[in-house]
């Protein structure tokens, strides 16, 4: 006879929906043959029914893990249902495919097998060679909806956009969210379309080339809408720090049934919705101290559910722990990038020249700019003054592709009192150059919707929720903007924008029509991106291949090195005029026997440039004020084979 515990996450025999393929969902309602079968996770329950919104119920059997199973043979593909617990109250199911009348309604059947695919011989995308693009549905077209996203399509593949990442699309309540609160996990959100809205999508874009990425919160659940309390008290824990309330439990007792409900929610969108990976927020604040990550589990996992297929799973981790990227046979999670938060800062210091809140640790010169496009990080285990503590993770040999570099996201915009894009306050020409810098480095670029045309839309955060907890989030709002000075004053806290007012979201929606009037910023992101994709030495992603020095405190150089001479030049100068006379740098001469020809520069007239200028000439070097020019080794005649 065994003593009664509490089941770790670790201890658990196989159960059936372990013994099922990898990814196949069990949790919510399944179509079968014979009828839906239901399965719900409700260990703290005695009793849990199944009632049907058209009348007729169907008790569940509860097994050893606490799971409530049953199949209904008159239930359909179509009809509304809630589980009824403990014959009291009725509450959506955790796992519902679609709440049609939001996160407090009830739950839709839905058979995922009638959608039919026109792009069944899909292979999925690996991360080398993309360019992402970061949208939100609701902010990006008037329509806000997945169908109107798709009708862009064209336009992101004309730009050289090749991987879409979309913003959360989990069910949260009210009428507009950044996405961060979904409580629904499995079910998009109503407000973007119908059950098949992002099927449909991400049909078109494969049909197109493009592949499409889903953000997903595992490090917490939203507070309006969330019924997971109601089936288990073991979700969430007090034993973690959080920032947004308590941290999901991966690794206390009775662990089990959370990590299954999140390793089917990452097949589930893999699987159902083909789609080409995830991007996973915040994995900072997901802890598991347990003898195997929830990270490197849903690594093989997701890539077990479609073995046919190969995707693309990228951390955002404000600590730049590089274990991420690591196999999981090297005790890593087995990712394939991360976010870089120290290029974003750098850049955003030297355009600023502002040092604030977290900024601090950042002085925006060459040096640190070339450094990050060598090493992926500037941070790598030195004390970080604004935290107190050391930063990030040291970087060996993983490759560029690994490395998510930006100039804008959704955080880094809205981050700041009126959600200014970084080009609203730069000057146009050492944008221009720090654009050119970012788009030919060897890492992987991720752009921020609006970016490609400098968008005249703020991008401010928008939550729309009850008066009370709108209230609790407006002053959180306050409170973390005011580790900025200036937006510590009684006049800034005042002229925030209240993110539950209708008319902050608004603000944030594209102007699409800014593509053709802001032309020549377009122009510049298309122009260097094809260059990015066409230049055989541009587009190799190899940081063991470039070189760089510092030219000056705002100017340095990239070499992309070959071994057939066809070698590169980028020079990048932030700052004044720089005479470079004499050029004792090794990185500037010429390959043996031959010469720098000019290919490319941001002041071309195309871009909004007042005219190229090349900086080098018989006498030497004399690097104009904010540009960057790229050069081709040419070899002269006499040195021809």
């Amino acid at each position: 006879m065994t003593t009664a515990r509490s089941l770790s996450s670790h201890d658990v025999a196989p159960s059936r929906h372990q013994r099922h393929r990898q990814g196949t969902m069990t949790l919510g309602a399944q179509v079968q043959e014979t009828g839906v079968e239901f399965r719900v996770w409700a260990p703290k329950r005695e009793r849990v029914e199944v009632v049907f919104e058209s009348g007729g119920s169907l008790p569940l059997t509860k097994d050893r893990l606490g799971y409530f199973s049953g199949t209904a043979p008159d239930a359909a593909a179509g009809m509304l249902y809630r589980y009824c617990v403990d014959g009291g109250d009725r509450f959506p199911d955790p796992c519902s495919r679609f709440q049609p009348e939001g996160p407090h309604g009830p739950s839709l059947i839905v058979d995922p097998s009638a959608y039919a695919w026109r792009t069944s011989a899909w292979r999925g995308m690996t991360l080398r060679g993309q360019v992402l693009y970061e949208l939100h549905v609701g902010a990006f077209t008037p329509e806000g909806t997945l169908d109107a996203a798709a009708d862009q399509l064209d336009e992101l593949k004309h730009c050289g956009i090749t991987l879409i990442e979309l913003m959360p699309l989990a069910e949260f309540p009210g009428r507009f969210n950044w996405g961060y609160d979904g409580v629904s996990l499995f079910a998009p959100y109503r407000g973007y379309g119908d059950h098949e809205a992002l099927k449909r999508f991400v049909d078109a874009a494969h049909e197109r080339g493009l592949g499409v990425i889903l953000d997903v919160v595992y490090n917490h659940f939203g507070p309006d809408g969330n019924y997971l309390p109601v089936y288990s008290d073991d979700y969430v824990t007090d034993r973690h720090p959080n920032d947004w309330g308590q941290a999901v439990n991966f690794d206390g007792p009775n662990a089990h049934g959370t990590r299954d409900f999140v390793l089917q929610n990452a097949c589930y969108w893999i699987d159902e919705f083909r789609l080409d990976g995830l991007r996973l927020d915040a994995i900072h604040a997901i802890y598991d101290d347990g003898p195997r990550h929830i990270l490197a589990e849903l690594s093989e996992r997701t890539r077990a559910a479609v073995p046919e297929r190969s995707i693309v799973l990228i951390a955002e981790c404000e600590s730049q722990r590089i274990e991420a990227l690591h196999p999981v046979e090297r005790n890593g999670w087995g990712l394939d990038g991360i976010w870089s938060d120290d290029f974003h800062h750098t850049c955003r210091v030297a355009l600023s020249g502002r040092r604030e809140a977290y900024y601090t640790d950042y002085r925006g010169g060459a040096q640190e700019l070339l450094s990050i496009i060598k090493r992926g990080f500037l941070y790598q285990g030195q004390r970080y003054a604004w935290q107190g503590v050391p930063r990030g993770t040291v970087v060996k040999d993983e490759p560029a592709q690994g490395f998510v570099f930006y100039l804008q996201n959704h955080d880094q915009i809205a981050n700041h009192l009126r959600g200014d894009r970084v080009h609203a306050f730069a000057s146009p020409a050492r944008y221009r150059a720090l654009v050119t810098l970012f788009l030919l480095a060897p890492e992987t670029p991720l752009l921020f919707m609006g970016q490609e045309f400098a968008a005249s839309a703020p991008f401010l955060f928008f939550a729309d929720h009850v008066p009370e907890l709108a209230e609790k989030v407006r002053d959180g709002r306050k409170t973390f903007l005011s580790e900025f000075p200036p937006y510590a004053t009684v006049e800034a806290k005042n002229a925030m924008p209240d993110p539950g007012d209708v008319a902050t979201f608004e603000r944030s929606r594209l102007d699409l029509s800014e593509r053709s009037r802001h032309a020549a910023q377009y122009r510049l992101h298309r122009d260097l991106l094809r260059l990015r994709r066409e230049d055989g030495v541009l587009s190799r992603q190899d940081r063991r291949s470039i070189d760089g020095a510092v030219l000056g405190p705002q100017a340095l150089v990239l070499r992309y090195f070959t071994d057939s001479d066809e070698d590169r030049l980028l020079v990048v100068n932030l700052g004044e005029d720089l005479p470079f006379i004499p050029a004792p740098e090794p990185l500037l001469a010429p390959v043996a026997g031959g010469s720098w020809m000019l290919h490319w520069s941001s002041e071309h007239p195309h871009y909004g440039g007042s005219g190229t200028v090349n900086p080098l000439s018989e006498q030497g070097w004399v690097v104009p004020s904010a540009t960057a020019t790229l050069f081709l080794a040419a070899k002269s005649e006499k040195s021809q084979p």
